[in-house]
């Protein structure tokens, strides 16, 4: 949906995202602007801000919203094996969300850029051995991540497939997070709900202990994002560190083999100083 809107005063212009563009972008609050038209036809929109310009007396954009969106559009050139995106990894996201409702035939089956299928692509691209200046995916890859098959509808139409960590991000990205938000803050943000799980653990109150450990993670997965990594391995490598670890719980807490005579000695120190004293 294109979104005609109206600064009073300012300037008349057209959008996809009014939020972005004219509240987070140019600093205007929601009470002050106005939608004057909205429309899926993009000729028709941007024929009309034109038209509204001149009428409203502001200046005429010197390049028709229409033909700015569409040089921004990105062909997909699809093989067997591959889907080329002409653009290099660092830009590559960018130019998917400005292509947001895309959607390219493979013969692994037929995609659309979504903003789930961004973070997939995001995760999986690869720069191109015969042009730095392109990245690819792998078709078979991407249609096995939405279990897709070749007669089967775009992925919009697949949410079912989402775990629950698609489901956070796909929640943060819509609210923003991954826009405006940064892991210095999300950092901030996991230390209060670990305070809050401190607090419900001394008070024994299970449901507030539960909710702490949920929001932990939702945080945890948000500040990984803004990394650009994905929690799932982040957890896949701590578990590859812990699986074969050898050690022995002592004072209530596991501690590693090569760990183990240190805090031995500690414990078995404290232990006659205290009975010495």
């Amino acid at each position: 949906m294109h979104y005609l809107y109206h600064i009073p005063g300012k300037k008349i212009g057209v959008t996809r995202n009014l939020n972005k563009r004219v509240t987070e972008q140019q600093g205007y609050a929601s009470d002050e602007y106005e939608v004057l038209l909205t429309s899926d036809d993009i000729d028709y929109i941007s024929n009309m801000e034109r038209e509204l310009q001149k009428s409203y007396g502001y200046k005429v954009d010197i390049t028709p919203y229409n033909k700015l969106i569409k040089s921004k559009s990105m062909n997909i050139n699809a093989t067997e094996q591959t889907s080329t995106f002409p653009v290099p990894l660092n830009k590559l996201k960018g130019r998917l969300k400005d292509n947001i409702g895309l959607v390219w035939e493979t013969p692994h089956g037929t995609f659309t850029i979504t903003h789930l299928v961004i973070e997939w692509i995001m995760s999986n691209a690869r720069t191109s051995m015969f042009n730095s200046e392109r990245s690819y995916v792998y078709n078979k890859a991407l249609s096995s991540a939405f279990n897709m098959t070749e007669t089967m509808p775009p992925v919009k139409n697949q949410p079912d497939d989402r775990t629950v960590y698609d489901l956070i991000r796909t929640w943060a990205n819509d609210k923003g997070i991954y826009d405006k938000g940064d892991t210095k803050t999300q950092y901030l943000k996991l230390l209060e709900e670990v305070g809050e799980l401190a607090e419900g653990i001394l008070k024994g109150n299970k449901p507030e202990i539960i909710d702490a450990i949920g929001d932990i993670v939702v945080v945890l997965t948000n500040l990984a994002r803004l990394e650009e990594l994905r929690i799932e391995d982040c957890v896949d490598s701590a578990y590859d560190v812990i699986k074969n670890r050898k050690g022995k719980m002592i004072n209530g807490t596991f501690v590693k083999a090569k760990d183990n005579s240190n805090l031995i000695n500690q414990t078995f120190y404290k232990s006659n100083h205290t009975q010495t004293l």
